[in-house]
């Protein structure tokens, strides 16, 4: 397997800087792609170690281009992330002013972040969606647009200028983005993981969606992401994409994911992997009743029953 980490390109993307916050990036070659979906296909066609693209915001949620790559096609696991504080920058070519502005540009994940921004500043601007926001800035270069929705760092690279910085709708917004690889075994919890799975129900049924979470209600577990996506079999059919608190080596994650995988038509897991926002010494202790030293007693006393030990 070649060295190398895919990501969505290309050069001065805001997934750049994160991945150059993983200390193993150093030691890999970084190669920018066209798409988020390009460089998962760079890792499933083993052109590459892994691919790092963005996979959630705190502004609109999870962000469906990855979901939908995870779901479908060949299986892939994730096995780090990474959080990243977003602000935009306005780039323009170096003599633009904000009156000459009649198109802007920036990656679709990026209009909710700044849609008020826009309307108050550049209310008769006209937005066209990019590859990414440094391709936005790329196509600024080149005459395409008059302004793109990046990272201030970009501006360099493209030679632009940044005539507005600090750009946000929501204060404190973040991007989450994952490294993805090919399946293998997960990495050894830490005491603060997450695990990420994609579910199928198997018919359409009053309380579907209760059924499938109360395997994680039920064993104290609680979810980070729950969102749905169609799954191309017609209007009303849907899968969920799950992240919950814990790792598949947990006795409640383990319990929870057998219970879904008797209910459910097919179960997806998409890694087990260390949490970016808290450190083990910040994790509450699990509920009453859920702990691995619980499950274990448990296990033995029914043990016992069956032996006429009780």
């Amino acid at each position: 397997m070649p060295a190398s980490y895919a990501y969505l390109g290309p050069e001065g993307t805001f997934t750049e800087v994160a991945l150059r916050t993983l200390p193993e990036a150093a030691t890999r070659e970084l190669i920018p792609y066209v798409s988020v979906q390009s460089a998962l296909d760079a890792v499933r066609a083993g052109e590459a170690e892994a691919a790092f693209v963005p996979i959630e915001n705190s502004v609109e949620g999870g962000i469906t281009t990855t979901l939908d790559e995870l779901v479908a096609g060949a299986p892939l696991m994730i096995y780090r992330e990474v959080l990243l504080s977003i602000t935009f920058a306005l780039l323009v070519r170096p003599g633009t002013a904000l009156s000459d502005i009649k198109t802007v540009s920036a990656h679709p994940a990026a209009q909710p972040q700044v849609r008020n921004w826009l309307k108050n500043n550049l209310p008769d601007a006209h937005w066209e969606s990019a590859a990414s926001n440094a391709d936005a800035a790329r196509l600024v270069q080149e005459g395409q647009y008059d302004a793109a929705f990046a990272g201030e760092f970009a501006a360099a690279r493209y030679g632009l200028v940044a005539l507005e910085t600090g750009i946000h709708d929501a204060e404190n917004a973040q991007t989450r983005f994952v490294l993805v690889g090919r399946p293998a075994r997960p990495a050894a919890p830490t005491g603060a993981d997450k695990t990420s799975v994609v579910l199928w129900q198997r018919d359409d049924h009053p309380g579907g969606l209760r059924d499938l979470l109360g395997e994680f209600a039920t064993r104290g577990i609680n979810l980070m992401l729950l969102q749905s996506r169609p799954t191309g079999a017609g209007i009303g059919n849907y899968c969920f994409c799950i992240d919950a608190e814990g790792h598949i080596s947990d006795r409640r994650v383990a319990e929870a994911l057998m219970g879904l995988k008797r209910i459910c038509l097919q179960v997806r897991f998409l890694g087990s992997y260390p949490r970016a926002d808290l450190k083990p010494s910040e994790v509450e202790a699990p509920r009453l009743g859920t702990s691995d030293e619980e499950f274990v007693s448990a296990a033995d006393w029914v043990a016992r029953c069956q032996d006429g030990r009780f």
